[in-house]
């Protein structure tokens, strides 16, 4: 298991050249847009940067992450750890034209500078990688829902309303007054 923290920033094209590979740990609490997604702050996010430079000089990252963290079971809504794990390999571009020629299998990540926020980049990942519904199947779970599905509503009895076109019929000729 790791225990370095993550750098935060690192020069893309210095990393890439020299084949780089950075790895690192994160917390939740570091990533406010996954953070927001959780259960709990409790959890660890290792994250594995490899930097390198294809055939075709493009500069390419290939980032993995394996995070244990706590997400809310949808059907019970209690908290359940899950684990999370993504490998995607990326492919440097700083324009969107260049991001549009870029083979399939390559994944554009648009950087304005050389420098690269890498905390940006795994939490991004791991956004993208969250599922969108997590269900556990524990017993309690299901006996939870089970409770909800055989517990009837209590149905207080109906009260004799009175109708209120009651007023139209009086209001209506009678056969009597017709005569």
């Amino acid at each position: 298991m790791l225990t370095e923290p993550l750098p935060t920033t690192l020069d893309i094209r210095k990393a890439a050249a020299r084949g780089v590979s950075i790895s690192g740990v994160l917390k939740p609490l570091e990533l406010q847009r996954f953070r927001a997604l959780l259960a709990a702050d409790d959890g660890v996010i290792e994250a594995f940067l490899a930097f390198s430079k294809d055939d075709e000089g493009r500069f390419l990252i290939e980032v993995t992450t394996d995070a244990q963290v706590i997400v809310t079971c949808q059907r019970c809504l209690d908290p359940m750890p899950t684990r999370l794990q993504t490998s995607h390999v990326l492919a440097v571009v700083w324009s969107d034209e260049q991001a549009r020629n870029l083979p399939r299998h390559l994944e554009p990540l648009i950087l304005e500078e050389e420098a690269g926020e890498l905390w940006e980049l795994v939490e991004d990942e791991l956004v993208l990688g969250l599922p969108p519904y997590n269900y556990h199947e524990r017993k309690d779970c299901n006996e939870v829902l089970v409770d909800l599905a055989a517990a009837e509503p209590e149905m207080a009895p109906e009260e004799e309303r009175p109708n209120p076109f009651d007023v139209l019929a009086q209001l209506k000729p009678s056969e009597k007054n017709q005569e």
